[in-house]
């Protein structure tokens, strides 16, 4: 019975029950509606028709738009309606709008990524290659440019340098905080333009008008300019660098600010406190005190190696006490290139400086008051004995700098000191000052061992570039422009001879007193040339 069930075919159902059962939705609907029936479109199907038919109106002209859009809007009864309408033409624009240029940025990195055949991590390695400006103009290229430039290690050296002012505190701030804890080199504010450097016989002032070209544009615009559009640096253009506990200047390593001139010595100091990694320090035309700098770097610090400070006001800075040389030394012990450009200072504290740190290889007092160069003398070893390896000494331009003190500093050299020198650059558009009055110039480097030094150390370039000798016109220099406010020194009656030239005050670009340049002299006697009544004013706030 079971086998002959097993075997058995299964007896088909009875025709009623074919007629009772209900068809199936698939197989009645492909029957029933046709391909294109809208009752088979999903919502996003519908959405993608209309959206499509309403993007096809963009071929229509204007003027039907409006006319449709006015005939549409007068069909709704109430003015509430009619509100209703304009806000969603409004918005469905805005949508559309966002729509297609999010779509077209899509394609523009899509293209870009195909055009573009490195990946992003060596793009950001190549941005951080570049300087800031054109980090800048690459971020504004395209999306995919911009994202990789957004990168903290893009911004590892900053440079806002300029040659005229552009850069407010603003935008320090933003590339301060995009770099964060990355950031390794700040260099701020204004730098000179492309220009000749003066001869060794040219007259060089050293004022405001002189650390930026002033070519472009006039003293008095510049002034303007921070009144109203303020395109400058203030004294808080460093506070980025304390916030946060001064986590952004933990790491900075090199920090160079030139020629900002609303900086003070209070706000530089804060900034130096959060900087202790800092290695290269340089500052250009700031009207701080030379003092406080070295007393901040001797705190915080410790790590320095370059140290290069160039007063805004060439010889007025006696701040400089002993103590500080002897701070900075015992704090700042790697020490290897010292700068210290138009401050006035005193042999013994030079000597202090230069003999007590041990690895130094630079040194550079150009422009410096009151150097007589005394502080040359036995400066060949340290105090512990060790050989001092000087490689490069740069005493341009100094006033009171003399012509024994030069020659004893060769003769030194010629017996074997200074082994590791190479460079040397006595040159002074002055003349080097002569034993016993410094108004009695020397012009002429035959009192030097010159020949001595070429022949017997060719490993030194010696650079001693001096005015030719001539006769100066009182009377000429009287009826000029520059010494109008000035008078000649009594020395100058009746002691010109052909074997000594005299200089007057009103040649000098310094302003000393009258005795031998160690001595502390009036402020009275400094006054700066070719500034106007206003600029005067401001160096004094």
């Amino acid at each position: 019975m079971d086998t002959l069930l097993f075997h058995c075919p299964p007896s088909p159902p009875p025709p009623s029950s074919m007629a009772n059962k209900r068809p199936c939705p698939s197989s009645s609907s492909s029957s029933s509606s046709s391909p294109h029936s809208p009752c088979r479109l999903s919502p996003l199907d519908q959405i993608d028709n209309l959206f499509d038919t309403f993007l096809s109106l963009s071929d229509s002209s204007p003027h039907s738009i409006d006319l449709s859009f006015d005939r549409l809007l007068d069909s709704r009864p109430s003015d509430a309606d009619q509100s209703l309408l304009i806000d969603q033409a409004l918005r469905l624009g805005s949508a559309v709008l966002e729509a297609a240029k999010r779509s077209a940025r899509k394609r523009a990195s899509k293209h870009n990524s195909l055009s573009w055949v490195l990946p992003p991590d060596l793009t950001i390695k190549v941005f951080s290659m570049l300087d800031t400006q054109s980090l800048c103009y690459a971020a504004a290229t395209c999306s995919m440019f911009n994202k990789c430039a957004m990168d903290p290690l893009c911004y590892t050296n900053i440079d806002l340098t300029t040659v005229v002012p552009k850069v407010n505190n603003a935008v320090v701030s933003t590339m301060i905080q995009r770099a964060g804890k990355a950031m390794r080199s700040l260099k701020l504010g204004l730098v000179p333009g492309p220009a000749s450097s003066p001869g060794p016989c040219q007259q060089l002032v050293y004022t405001i008008r002189n650390s930026v070209d002033v070519s472009n544009f006039s003293w008095n615009d510049k002034k303007t300019r921070q009144g109203k559009e303020s395109p400058i640096l203030t004294r808080t253009c460093l506070s980025p660098l304390i916030c946060d506990g001064g986590s952004v200047g933990t790491l900075l390593r090199r920090l160079h600010l030139y020629n900002i001139d609303r900086m003070d010595s209070v706000s530089l100091c804060m900034a130096l406190s959060a900087c202790p990694a800092l290695c290269d320090l340089e500052i250009v035309g700031l009207h701080v005190e030379l003092r406080q700098i070295l007393s901040s770097v001797s705190k915080y610090c410790h790590l320095i190696e370059r140290l290069f400070l160039e007063s805004s006001k060439t010889g007025r800075d006696d701040s400089l006490k002993s103590p500080t040389c002897v701070d900075l030394v015992n704090s700042c012990p790697h020490l290897t290139s010292l700068s210290l450009r138009g401050f006035k200072l005193h042999d013994c504290k030079v000597r202090t400086l230069v003999k007590g740190f041990r690895k130094l290889r630079y040194i550079d007092f150009s422009t410096s008051y009151s150097i007589t160069g005394n502080f040359l003398r036995n400066i060949g070893s340290t105090p512990s004995g060790n050989l001092l390896e000087l490689e490069v000494l740069i005493l341009r331009d100094c006033m009171h700098l003399k012509e024994t003190e030069v020659s004893q500093f060769l003769s030194a050299a010629l017996a074997g000191d200074f082994k590791f020198l190479r460079y040397v650059d006595i040159s002074n558009r002055e003349g080097l000052a002569l034993e016993g009055d410094w108004y009695n110039r020397c012009y002429s480097a035959t009192a030097l061992p010159l020949r001595e030094v070429a022949l017997e150390r060719p490993d030194i370039c010696l650079l001693a570039e001096f005015p030719s000798e001539s006769f100066i016109d009182v009377e000429q220099m009287i009826e000029s422009d520059l010494n109008t406010e000035l008078s000649l020194p009594s020395q100058l009656n009746g002691h010109l001879s052909d074997s000594s030239i005299f200089i007057s005050s009103s040649e000098s670009s310094y302003h000393s007193d009258h005795g031998s340049g160690n001595e502390d002299s009036h402020d009275s006697n400094y006054i700066l040339y070719e500034e106007s009544s206003d600029e005067v004013d401001f160096l004094a706030v």
